[in-house]
């Protein structure tokens, strides 16, 4: 008899959660009208180009899309479509030794991203979005860049998807 009464809650339950127009997967919510993404791709237009920056990060967005929620990518014209460009790609020192050389250095990527949706306006936005990791000053770039690259493009993305699909 129990199976009876727990079938009928998940029934139950389960109608009212497809039927309020919202729905909502892994603290994600969209309205039930968007059904697709289109990320463009995310153009490195800042003064110093890493050349495995944009494919990186445009990568990364688009698999935190595709892994956590149920929208479609598509290439272009997405319920929710995502532009934008690198616009800053910068190195330098945050921490001075004893002999007032830098200890640390900081690579700092900044993009600005804008979502427009002409089924949900009110989730638009157009947003600078900066990270960093620091790096010890005395490996250079060059050896520390790639991995640098992929932890800055993770943040990015989880800082970007958040915006889109919490509104923080």
């Amino acid at each position: 008899m129990n199976w009876i009464k727990y079938a009928f809650i998940t029934v139950f339950a389960l109608t009212q959660w497809t039927s309020c127009g919202i729905y909502s997967l892994n603290g994600v919510t969209f309205p039930d009208t968007i059904e697709t993404v289109s990320i463009a791709f995310i153009e490195n237009k800042a003064p110093i180009v890493a050349p495995n920056l944009s494919p990186t990060l445009t990568d990364k967005l688009r698999n935190k899309f595709l892994t956590q929620t149920n929208l479609n990518l598509i290439s272009d014209n997405g319920d929710f479509a995502i532009e934008g460009n690198v616009i800053d790609y910068s190195v330098n020192p945050v921490g001075a030794a004893d002999n007032s050389t830098a200890s640390k250095n900081r690579l700092q990527i900044s993009v600005q991203i804008k979502m427009v949706s002409e089924k949900a306006k009110n989730l638009e936005f157009d947003q600078r979005f900066t990270q960093f990791e620091d790096f010890d000053a005395s490996k250079s770039l060059a050896d520390v860049e790639a991995d640098l690259i992929e932890s800055i493009s993770d943040n990015l993305a989880q800082e970007i998807f958040n915006k889109a699909a919490l509104n923080w």
